[in-house]
């Protein structure tokens, strides 16, 4: 993975430094990208090794590789290949390389641009990711990886959601309040395998169709009210920002839309927004002040603290808790690597309304537009782009 990463780096900066035109030595850039290549072959050999260690390490390569650099022309010719080795990986392996290649599954989905291709391997996987989500003798963490995995596979690839919806929220509503109003008692790592398939789950609520918008409002708003009183800080931040992001969802369907009950939600999340519980750790308290004034002033002002996302000459806005949900989702497996796939990748080019990749010409000094005026174009592209991907969806659930 070092050896990958720091070959990136310095074909990197080589290249900089030709376009500034500052000197250097000549590079032949078609072999660097054949060592490069040489080098993927053979951690996509190594997903078959009969050593466990052999082929966690070469999962954790193309993890790093495959979240910092573009790599769709490498992949196409060989995604029947990685797939195959991944579903050995989730059947046979065990739960920390189920988690891996859960993850790099879902990598390299983003990586086919969420085409045919991504749709073709998610097909194929898809049996397999769920059999581990919905095994109770599965490894948590491996669980947890699957659940994101799903979520973001059918997002991208543009499947019908309907299925993975129905098989997160059985995940999570186990978490929901018995008919006598009382949490159960989670199990150890039951909030973060729950805290994982809502987040999942989410995302995929951006692109439901209004008919189906309100029925899921009526049952999960309530539900996850009760939710916020959970032990658990991280499940209570995300069941905090669902709460966010299903109002908001509801409120663009209709602008009259109102949470049932909004005083006790309110004065619920005050108490969240301002708790000073000693028995908390410090970090914990402020991660979840911080959130929960931001969800209060929204569900009471509709007020929302827009982001700005940096990356080359370029930047995005977060000025939505959909917007956010997507941004989190990409991040949390892209990582570091997200900025870099927002400005080259062009599916998250096209999610985010940015247009085709921007090609730096030092010599031409073109027009600049201003900031508002590139936020107000994204914005605009973005729900054209959301409504244009619900359109498709509720075609093949006609059909089907």
């Amino acid at each position: 993975a070092s050896d990958i990463l720091s070959h990136y780096s310095s074909a990197s900066e080589t290249t900089s430094v030709l376009e500034e035109g500052t000197g250097g030595e000549q590079v032949d850039e078609q072999t660097a990208q054949e060592e490069t290549e040489d080098k993927l072959k053979q951690c996509i050999d190594n997903l078959m090794d009969k050593s466990a260690k052999t082929r966690l390490a070469a999962l954790e390569s193309l993890r790093q590789a495959f979240s910092s650099r573009v790599l769709y022309d490498f992949l196409t010719e060989r995604r029947l290949t990685v797939s195959d080795c991944l579903e050995r990986s989730l059947k046979k392996g065990s739960g920390e390389e189920q988690a891996a290649a859960a993850t790099v599954f879902a990598l390299l989905c983003i990586q086919l641009e969420g085409g045919d291709e991504a749709e073709e391997g998610f097909k194929i996987l898809r049996p397999v990711l769920t059999a581990i989500l919905n095994d109770n003798s599965a490894s948590i963490v491996a669980r947890q990886s699957c659940a994101r995995a799903l979520g973001m596979c059918c997002y991208v690839s543009a499947a019908e959601e309907g299925e993975s919806l129905a098989l997160l929220e059985s995940i999570f509503m186990s978490s929901y309040p018995n008919r006598e109003g009382t949490l159960p008692t989670p199990k150890p790592g039951s909030p973060g395998l729950h805290g994982a398939a809502l987040q999942a789950w989410s995302l995929l609520v951006t692109l439901c169709p209004a008919s189906r918008m309100a029925v899921l409002l009526d049952l999960h708003l309530p539900k996850l009210q009760a939710c916020l009183q959970s032990n658990d800080v991280n499940y209570r931040i995300a069941v905090g920002e669902t709460i966010a992001l299903l109002v908001e969802l509801g409120r663009d369907i209709n602008e009259e839309f109102e949470v049932d009950d909004s005083e006790s939600l309110c004065e619920c999340l005050k108490g969240l927004a301002t708790d000073g519980n000693k028995h908390r750790a410090k970090n914990d308290r402020r991660k979840q002040r911080s959130i929960f004034r931001e969800v209060l002033h929204y569900i009471e002002n509709e007020d929302f603290t827009e982001e700005k996302i940096r990356f080359g000459v370029e930047s995005v806005y977060i000025d939505s808790w959909v917007r956010r949900r997507i941004y989190d989702a990409f991040k949390e497996i892209l990582e570091s690597g997200v900025r870099h796939h927002l400005q080259f990748n062009p599916l998250l080019r096209d999610i985010f309304g940015l247009g085709p990749p921007i090609i730096l010409d030092p010599t031409i000094k073109g027009n600049k537009i201003s900031r508002f005026e590139k936020h107000l174009f994204n914005s605009a592209a973005f729900k054209a782009r959301t409504k244009q991907r619900n359109k498709v969806r509720d075609k093949r659930a006609d059909v089907m």
